[in-house]
């Protein structure tokens, strides 16, 4: 491995702090977030120095009803302005949009007509040329991009390689280098950061990190891969996320030593907003989500077998086992 970059006590002005707390959040209560709640989070993020916010998906209308998710499944331009007005502030704003899954050609406007500045296209593997295709058309229309490649701790490293040779031809500005499964340790985690950064710095581009916490380590890899060289790091109000959720944002911005971070408005949305939530809804770390995280699997399998509230983990860990 490389030296490290930076030091503990440092700070570096290229690290961009992304709360991914409504998008990944959302996955665990089918993005059923009061205006009041994304009002306070927006206004709390600001307050803490976050640098992004990302408010939900751009979700195909066609492909998903309406009236089977909350809001922020499809991000329309009138719910994100009647929150954020025209954001006049120095966080930025940030959506995703998953491959396959959005009408992307329709649903976005050309950059100087919403409030969006980011958005972040999320592919696996193979589905590289159709992500490129996405993120060409938004950059041409303005806005910031990224690509998250789910799933890499499935692929093989000829794969990542030329995916990663694919993205540094195109106008992406970062690379997120995503644990989708909650399955790497902070070596491994480290050693494709400096994959990606690699293909990245030689195409004057960022490389981000967007962390799973199914073994506890999603805060660990976050640092251990900002320690190598990545800059734009993921996180969700006290982990809220798919499954075992993500790195905690309280952790990053207590370890962060940038004095732009400010952890105390964060505690107070902390214990106004959150602590009544996660008496409603449920993530975090679990048996099961260790399990997959272990396997190097989706947690798809185990996000079930907690929404059916059973207790049998020697029987799934088994199942799994025979998979």
């Amino acid at each position: 491995m490389t030296s490290r970059k930076g030091n503990l006590m440092g700070v570096r002005d290229d690290v961009k702090v992304l709360d991914a707390t409504i998008r990944d959040g959302g996955l665990c209560n089918n993005f059923d977030f009061t205006d009041e709640f994304v009002t306070e989070l927006y206004k709390t993020n600001i307050r803490s120095g976050v640098d992004y916010m990302e408010f939900g998906y751009k979700a195909s209308r066609s492909m998903f009803s309406e009236k089977d998710y909350g809001k922020w499944k499809f991000c329309k331009e009138e719910d994100i302005r009647a929150i954020v007005g025209d954001n006049i502030s120095d966080m930025k704003i940030s959506v995703m949009a998953d491959v396959g899954r959005c009408d992307f050609r329709a649903d976005f406007l050309p950059k100087e007509e919403s409030v969006i500045d980011m958005v972040r296209v999320a592919c696996y593997i193979h589905q590289m040329p159709a992500a490129i295709e996405m993120v060409e058309y938004l950059h041409d229309l303005g806005y910031e991009t990224c690509c998250n490649i789910m799933g890499v701790s499935q692929a093989s490293m000829n794969q990542v390689e030329e995916a990663l040779g694919m993205l540094t031809d195109t106008p992406v500005d970062v690379i997120y280098l995503s644990d989708t499964f909650g399955s790497m340790y902070p070596e491994s985690a480290s050693e494709l950061a400096e994959l990606y950064l690699s293909f990245a710095e030689k195409a004057g581009k960022k490389v981000g990190f967007h962390g799973h916490n199914n073994q506890s380590l999603a805060f660990a890899n976050t640092i251990d891969t900002l320690s190598r060289g990545v800059s734009y790091l993921d996180a969700t109000v006290q982990g809220m996320g798919r499954g075992a959720g993500n790195c905690p944002m309280e952790l990053l911005l207590g370890f962060l030593k940038n004095p732009k971070y400010n952890l105390y408005s964060l505690l107070v949305f902390i214990e106004k907003y959150m602590l009544p939530l996660r008496e409603k809804v449920r993530w975090g770390y679990e048996l099961p989500y260790m399990f997959t995280g272990q396997l190097n699997c989706h947690p798809r399998d185990a996000i079930a077998f907690m929404e059916e509230q059973r207790k049998d983990y020697c029987e799934f860990y088994k199942s799994l086992l025979d998979n």
